[in-house]
């Protein structure tokens, strides 16, 4: 039993990765959410764009989260960090599917991840375990 532990419990020590990666998680828990949602009712792909917001959120305050527990101090800047680059990173992710070009509102959203990643780092670095 204690092989199989330690198979399975792999820890990354930096926060914002670890952050990151958490975020991403959640990302993907949502978006199979969403498309189940999509599939089982009469809705379109033009209604989601608010739920994707959402989505995106959340995932963004969870990685704040899981990099303020992670980091000892300083749990804003570890969350802002990693909500900046789960923006950056998914901005980049449409920008390659979609082959658009980066607009005002882009920034505008990095900024917003940041700042919620900022406020789940704030709440993460106060969730430590003693």
């Amino acid at each position: 039993m204690y092989l199989i532990r330690r198979m399975f419990s792999w820890r990354i020590a930096n926060p914002v990765l670890s952050g990151l990666c958490r975020s991403f998680l959640w990302m993907l828990m949502g978006a199979l959410v969403l498309s189940l949602l999509l599939w089982g009712s009469n809705l379109k792909e033009q209604d989601l764009s608010m739920y994707t917001y959402i989505v995106h959120g959340i995932a963004a305050a969870f990685g704040g989260l899981t990099a303020g527990r992670r980091a000892t101090r300083k749990g804003w800047y570890q969350g802002c960090l990693t909500g900046a680059f789960y923006g950056i990173i998914v901005l980049l992710i449409g920008f390659m599917a979609l082959d658009n070009s980066p607009a005002g509102a882009d920034l505008l959203w990095i900024m917003v991840a940041a700042a919620i990643g900022a406020l789940g780092g704030m709440f993460g670095v106060n969730l430590q375990r003693s």
